[in-house]
């Protein structure tokens, strides 16, 4: 299944720390993708930080601590996530899709270019029969707006 987030409101990291602590209390592993290495340091340098009172357990691809529950980089699904969660216009295919439970695409809708990114995505993948929902925040709350099983 492959979940669109059409980011209005939220913060793409507002965004992803609700899927997080979503996807780390089933168990699942997860992998964040983004396309742009010295943000995902940024990314890492907040988890340790936030929240104060928790802990996100994760590291950086290539690093030592790349076998934590989240992983974060650019490359292939590393750390046998369940789950991929994808940034910054960062993709997937449909072979890499269904090695997964879930893959979230996280998009900023003011982006023309991450708008248009996520329409291809949204026909490619839909049409590799991949069940996909695509969900957006503009009524100031999460309403599934479409939905190909």
């Amino acid at each position: 299944m492959i979940l669109f987030y059409h980011l209005t409101r939220s913060t793409a990291e507002q965004t992803l720390r609700t899927i997080l602590d979503r996807a780390l209390a089933t168990g699942w592993r997860v992998m964040i993708r983004g396309t742009d290495m010295a943000e995902l340091k940024r990314l890492d340098a907040r988890l340790w930080q936030h929240p104060a009172d928790g802990f996100v357990p994760h590291g950086v691809e290539g690093g030592a601590d790349a076998d934590q529950p989240v992983l974060l980089g650019l490359g292939r699904i590393g750390n046998a996530a369940k789950g991929l969660i994808l940034l910054d216009g960062a993709t997937t295919d449909p072979d890499e899709a269904r090695e997964v439970e879930r893959v979230w695409i996280l998009f900023d809708g003011a982006d023309s270019a991450r708008l248009a990114e996520a329409r291809t995505q949204w026909k490619r993948l839909t049409e590799a029969q991949i069940p996909a929902q695509y969900w957006s925040e503009e009524s100031g709350k999460w309403v599934k707006k479409a939905e190909k099983p």
